[in-house]
């Protein structure tokens, strides 16, 4: 089964993060990686850009409709992500407690289940 760990970023948290957990967290993600390609679970991974430079595209009446990144009021976004294929639900969550986003206060993975993919299973 193919999963969808999405880091869940909080500026504000980040902001105010010490230098030991800054440290935890990018020494943290190399080991992860490791882990998971030694297992045989990693597909892929992927840091985001910063939300402010994206845009948001709505097609209306067959034009596009474009905005700036996301809703101002949102205090969280997707700051990357990893793909893994694992066994079960289970070992996805247990993949996500890995990551060391995960134990810092204010921040996240997500964990999402992904239904159609095209590649080598296909």
């Amino acid at each position: 089964m193919k999963f969808l760990l999405i880091m869940q970023v909080n500026q504000q948290v980040m902001d105010t993060l010490t230098e030991e957990q800054r440290e935890l967290i990018m020494n943290g993600h190399g080991a992860f990686m490791k882990t998971i390609q030694e297992s045989g679970e990693m597909i892929g991974t992927q840091a985001l850009g910063d939300p402010s430079t994206s845009a948001v595209v709505r097609t209306r009446n067959g034009l596009p409709a474009v905005t700036d990144g996301p809703y101002l009021e949102a205090k969280e976004y997707m700051g990357g992500y990893y793909i893994v294929d694992c066994e079960s639900r289970e070992r996805a969550i247990e993949l996500a407690g890995m990551i060391p986003d995960s134990q810092i206060e204010g921040l996240a993975i997500e964990v999402r289940p992904i239904m159609f993919s095209a590649g080598a299973d296909m």
